[in-house]
């Protein structure tokens, strides 16, 4: 009996003795590692919102989450460099974010570990990055923006804000290809002429792309998505087709303060923060190739009047009306 009692007394006392252990004794919660490949630096708003989700999903960066952001800086050679250095680092999983050429060389970097794309400006269905939108296979899942779908709509919206525009300038690059693709068949439905212009060697010359779309009588502006057009102010392409008298129509509502007068699009802060979402459900065991691809499902209308009065346009009260948001 005194023996029992004995144990009793050790056994209570290890378990007490363990309980007070300091932290650096226990077993330390695990750091993920996320990376995020991207060819521009990290758009503040997307960057924060996506920063946030995963806070609220638990994930703090200096706690238990290091983010291990790789930047081209609109150089596309270096790509495929800052994407095997993510994988030669051990990252968890991959935020591939915005162009094509993030997802392409992450790819070719790992097939094991796993990849959230982040499909700005372009359809990774057709290229055959995933099998399909609801079991992509493989190691990639993620977000999908629709931009060849969302080309044409907005070549629409362009034509319903200048009824009589017959003539339309796209600028396009190397990153937008596909998008030009789409915008050269709406445009036959729509009857209206299109007059491309690509554009190459970042930073780009946008007065003279103005100068040269001005001389072939251009009367809009379509400009498509991507991240180089927006290097290296924002305000650049609003304030020269202001100076023309050019109507635009852009992918994002972040043109509208600096100038734009129209845009048609998702908010890039909800895609985001469902990519926080991904990297959650990545981290806690679920297989890349099982998620279904989001699509965005909301998309918003904005409109410059501002800009309007500038250019000496008066826009369809109707189109004004059906705006989420309108600039005065």
């Amino acid at each position: 009996m005194k023996l029992r009692t004995i144990g009793i007394t050790i056994t209570l006392t290890l378990g007490l003795f363990a309980s007070t252990l300091p932290p650096a004794a226990a077993k330390e919660a695990k750091v993920f590692r996320v990376g995020v490949l991207s060819n521009t630096n990290r758009p503040r708003p997307h960057y924060a919102a996506f920063v946030e989700r995963l806070r609220k999903l638990g994930y703090v960066e200096g706690k238990n989450l290091t983010i291990e952001a790789r930047s081209a800086e609109g150089r596309l050679d270096q790509i495929p460099r800052l994407a095997a250095e993510l994988v030669r680092l051990g990252v968890d999983v991959i935020v591939a974010s915005g162009a094509e050429a993030n997802l392409e060389a992450a790819r070719q970097a790992t097939s094991t570990i796993p990849i959230v794309m982040v499909a700005v400006d372009y359809d990774p269905l057709p290229l055959g990055y995933i099998a399909s939108l609801s079991r992509p296979g493989g190691n990639i899942t993620g977000v999908v923006f629709q931009q060849l779908e969302l080309t044409a709509k907005r070549l629409e919206l362009l034509k319903e804000a200048v009824p009589h525009v017959t003539r339309i300038a796209v600028f396009s690059d190397v990153i937008s290809a596909d998008q030009l693709r789409a915008a050269e068949a709406a445009a036959k439905t729509l009857g209206v002429t299109l007059l491309p212009r690509e554009l190459s060697q970042p930073p780009y010359n946008f007065a003279g792309a103005f100068r040269a779309i001005t001389q072939a009588k251009a009367e809009a502006l379509l400009v498509l998505m991507s991240p180089l057009m927006r290097k290296p102010k924002r305000t650049r392409i609003p304030n020269l087709a202001i100076q023309h008298r050019l109507p635009t129509i852009f992918g994002t509502s972040r043109w509208i303060p600096a100038g734009g007068l129209l845009s048609y699009g998702p908010e890039f802060e909800d895609i985001y923060r469902s990519v926080a979402s991904y990297v959650d459900r990545i981290l806690k065991g679920a297989d890349p190739g099982k998620l279904p691809v989001e699509q965005p499902t909301k998309f918003q209308l904005a409109i410059n009047l501002k800009t309007a009065k500038a250019i000496g346009l008066t826009i369809p009260p109707l189109l004004v009306f059906r705006a989420d948001a309108v600039t005065q």
